[in-house]
C-alpha cells in the first residue's frame, strides 16, 4: 500500500467517526473499537516485534480495556480510569514476555513496542470521551472532518515541506470552517483543533515514509488507522481545554 493510498485510507475512516458521532454514541463506540482491533492485529509487524500473536493480544486488550472504561464512566473527567487500564495492560505486557518460549530474543524491543502499542491504542477512547463532553458531536466532527481533509491533502505527491504546510493549513481551516457551522465549537477552537491534528498528520506522513513494513497489507492498515486513534485523545485533550 502505498503512501498516499493510506493518507486516503485514513481520511475515509476519519470520515465515518464524523458521521458515527453524528448517529449516536453506540455507533461511536462500535466504530472506535473496530479500529482498535484493525491496529491490534497490524501492530506487531508494524514495528517488528517479536512474538507477534501475544503483542497483538495484550495490545488489543488494553485498547477495548480502556474504550470499555470511557463508555462505562459516568461523570467528567471521562479518562479518569485510563491510567488504572493502562497499568494493568502495561502489567500484562511484562506477563507476555515471561510466558514467551522464544528463547525472549529483543527483549527490551519487544516490551517497548507492545507498551507503545497499548498507549495509541488506547487513544482511540478519546472519540467517545470527547463525544460525551460539552459540545458532544460537534467537537468530534469538528476534529474529524480536520483529520479527514488533513490527510487527502497529505495524500498528494508534492514536495516534503510544501506538502506538510499545505496539510496544516487544510486541516486548521476545515476545522475552522467547522466550528463556524457546528453548535458549542466556535471558529477559533476548531481552528486550534484542526491545527494540531494537522501537525500530526504532516509528522506521521512523514515517518510512514521510512517504515518498509508498510508494505504489507496488516500493518499498512494498522498504520492508516493509526492516525485516527492517536487524534481521538487530541481531540478531547484540546476541545477539554477550548469548548469545556
Amino acid at each position: 500500500m502505498t503512501v498516499s493510498t493510506r493518507a486516503v485510507v485514513t481520511a475515509v475512516v476519519a470520515a465515518l467517526v464524523a458521521v458515527a458521532a453524528f448517529l449516536g454514541e453506540l455507533p461511536l463506540v462500535v466504530l472506535a473499537g473496530v479500529l482498535a482491533l484493525l491496529l491490534a492485529v497490524g501492530w506487531p509487524t508494524l514495528v517488528d516485534a517479536p512474538a507477534r500473536r501475544g503483542a497483538g493480544v495484550v495490545v488489543a486488550v488494553g485498547g477495548l480495556g480502556a474504550l470499555v472504561a470511557v463508555t462505562l464512566t459516568t461523570g467528567e473527567p471521562f479518562l479518569r480510569e485510563l491510567p488504572e487500564v493502562l497499568a494493568l495492560a502495561v502489567l500484562l505486557a511484562f506477563v507476555h514476555e515471561l510466558v514467551r518460549r522464544d528463547g525472549r530474543e529483543r527483549l527490551v524491543e519487544s516490551v517497548a513496542g507492545v507498551v507503545t502499542g497499548v498507549v495509541v491504542t488506547a487513544s482511540v477512547a478519546g472519540w467517545v470521551a470527547a463525544g460525551r463532553t460539552t459540545g458532544g458531536a460537534s467537537l468530534v466532527v469538528t476534529g474529524a472532518l480536520a483529520l479527514a481533509v488533513g490527510s487527502a491533502v497529505s495524500a498528494l505527491r508534492l514536495a516534503g515541506w510544501l506538502a506538510a504546510l499545505l496539510t496544516i493549513v487544510s486541516a486548521a481551516g476545515a476545522g475552522a470552517g467547522a466550528g463556524a457551522l457546528l453548535p458549542l465549537v466556535d471558529p477559533l477552537a476548531g481552528g486550534l483543533i484542526g491545527l494540531a491534528v494537522g501537525i500530526l498528520v504532516a509528522a506521521m506522513h512523514r515517518l510512514y515514509d521510512r517504515l518498509r513494513t508498510m508494505r504489507t497489507r496488516w500493518p499498512a492498515l494498522a498504520g492508516a488507522v493509526l492516525p485516527v486513534t492517536v487524534t481521538g485523545i487530541l481531540v478531547y485533550v484540546v476541545g477539554r481545554v477550548l469548548v469545556g
